[in-house]
């Protein structure tokens, strides 16, 4: 890849990778310093990379990335936790996207980061699997398991935990 196609990259990328990332942790700074960490890991390799895999390359560094940060979080995590929920609780009568979000927010991280793949960036399972590691079979099953708790969420949010 050259610093033409690198750009191209950056210009046809950036967005869909900054939205992946910040659906999946709700933090703009963190999420941008994920995608531009992404892209300089990105252009380290661009003697390695083509055109036609640096889309996946750049949603598996910016997820391994992000996975990378949660874990060392957990492991220095403040013994003050903000209650996310407590902001929901507050609202009336919340729109679908906000139910949505809210039961998004539920599910295991491994289920959400699939449903964002899947749903929002419209990856293949193939390439979801790649992304993750994971077996396309095992991709399917944490799919489907994550649609029908968001099914049931939506169907009644204040009865779901």
């Amino acid at each position: 890849m050259n610093r033409t196609e690198y750009n191209t990259c950056v210009d046809r990328f950036s967005d869909n990778v900054y939205r992946f990332i910040l659906k999946a942790c709700h933090n703009k700074e963190l999420a941008e310093d994920i995608v531009q960490d992404s892209f300089l890991t990105l252009w380290e390799h661009v003697q390695e990379i083509t055109m036609e895999k640096a889309k996946a390359f750049l949603f598996t560094t910016s997820y391994r990335r992000m996975i990378d940060i949660f874990r060392r979080e957990k492991k220095n995590s403040d013994i003050e936790q903000v209650d996310s929920d407590a902001v929901y609780r507050e609202i009336s009568c919340p729109d679908l996207q906000e139910i949505l979000d809210r039961a998004l927010s539920k599910l295991p991280p491994v289920q959400k980061t699939l449903i964002l793949l899947r749903d929002y960036e419209d990856y293949s399972y193939k390439e979801i699997a790649d992304i993750t590691s994971l077996s396309e079979s095992q991709v399917k099953v944490y799919i489907f398991r994550a649609r029908n708790y968001l099914k049931e969420f939506i169907r009644k949010p204040d009865l779901i935990v």
